[in-house]
């Protein structure tokens, strides 16, 4: 069996980079990516979990992290996509100034 620790001392980092990204980033597109980073350290640790325990119960979870992220995608990205055909720029300091 694989060791438990490094697949989660991986997923501390990837969420570590997807949290920085998501902090640091203007781009609404760099922190769209950063915050599927991170759900996807989540599905990581959930996986390694289940698997050294031994249960389907972490897998279950991913299935429905990963059916929750690909809906955020969609809906995402259209926002995005509106966003940009409203403002012609994707800046996170465009949004706050957003009027109906």
């Amino acid at each position: 069996m694989e060791n438990l620790n490094s697949y989660l001392i991986m997923s501390a980092i990837l969420f570590a980079i997807g949290t920085i990204g998501v902090l640091t980033r203007k781009n609404v597109i760099v922190i769209f990516m950063c915050v599927e980073m991170m759900l996807n350290a989540a599905n990581l640790s959930f996986v390694a979990f289940s698997r050294h325990l031994g249960n389907m119960d972490g897998q279950i979870f991913v299935f429905f992290i990963m059916t929750v992220a690909a809906a955020e995608a969609a809906v995402g990205l259209a926002l995005i996509i509106a966003f940009y055909n409203n403002k012609e720029s994707i800046d996170v300091d465009d949004v706050s100034i957003m009027k109906w």
